[in-house]
């Protein structure tokens, strides 16, 4: 895995892994990275220093992968926590749920969970309320 420091064409700087070098080439030519304050698929690698973990006994250590480094990873993160703590996750569900709610065949309240491209696609053309996330669900087990 690499971290590459990324820019878009509107200064937006953000962060993000790639399985390798020839993984974030591929990906960025198919115009799959976006900047994700606008959106915009024109990125460039941005300056980056090494990250060199000190040697000394008494340093500090690293903070965790999980934990949120950046801000926007912060703010990405409160993003998830207010989701899921006042809405349903329907899982695969998501695209029948939301049109029982939009028909009235079901109460209305907050849901997310995940569909196909096409189905979100459809979902909108169609007049349902619906808006992609900027992560992706934790999997529920049971």
């Amino acid at each position: 895995m690499i971290r590459f420091n990324l820019k878009c064409a509107n200064a937006h700087a953000f962060d993000s892994w790639f399985q390798s070098g020839a993984a974030y080439d591929g990906l960025r030519a198919a115009g799959h990275v976006a900047c994700p304050v606008c959106g915009s698929t024109t990125i460039d690698k941005d300056l980056m220093a090494p990250s060199v973990q000190p040697a000394r006994a008494g340093s500090n250590p690293p903070a965790p992968l999980d934990q949120p480094q950046t801000e926007m990873e912060k703010a990405l993160a409160a993003l998830r926590a207010q989701v899921e703590a006042h809405s349903d996750y329907v899982g695969l569900n998501f695209v029948s749920e939301a049109r029982k709610m939009h028909a009235g065949d079901l109460p209305e309240r907050a849901i997310y969970g995940e569909a196909r491209p096409d189905e979100a696609r459809k979902l909108i053309e169609d007049g349902v309320p619906v808006a992609p996330l900027p992560f992706l669900p934790r999997r529920k087990a049971h």
